[in-house]
């Protein structure tokens, strides 16, 4: 049976600061980051941005790792798919979702776009024996 990873990674804008709840032993940091598409339509480029839900767990000694969840900054998550239900306390129906849990962020250099070197023709090649000259 192939195995089939349950991981993401992904770099957007922090669009809220975290809520931080403490407990005994560990804090929870819950907070959404923000990434959009490109979408190019001829001449025209759309943008979809979407609100993802991250949830991060720490130890109490290492709590202060979610001083750099503030909104606006480029961040980097790395983490798992949590599957949740629930039964709904006022309706009886059973829900569900899927949490984003991170298990790995950190702040993520601002992109630099750049230039795509041109390819080199067959005559600026070097082979193996002229390189070792």
């Amino acid at each position: 049976m192939k195995k089939i990873e349950n991981t993401f990674a992904v770099t957007g804008y922090v669009a809220n600061d975290a809520q931080v709840n403490n407990f005994d032993t560990a804090s929870v940091a819950r907070f959404s980051i923000a990434v959009n598409r490109a979408e190019k339509k001829g001449e025209e480029t759309t943008y979809t941005s979407a609100f993802m839900a991250i949830e991060a767990w720490r130890k109490n000694e290492a709590a202060t790792a979610f001083d750099i969840i503030k909104k606006g900054a480029l961040l980097t998550v790395k983490g798992y798919f949590k599957p949740e239900e629930w039964t709904d306390k006022e309706t009886g129906q059973k829900r569900n979702r899927i949490t984003m849990v991170a298990v790995e962020f950190y702040l993520a250099p601002d992109k630099v776009e750049e230039e795509k070197p041109a390819k080199a023709s067959n005559k600026t090649k070097r082979t193996k024996k002229e390189t070792s000259k």
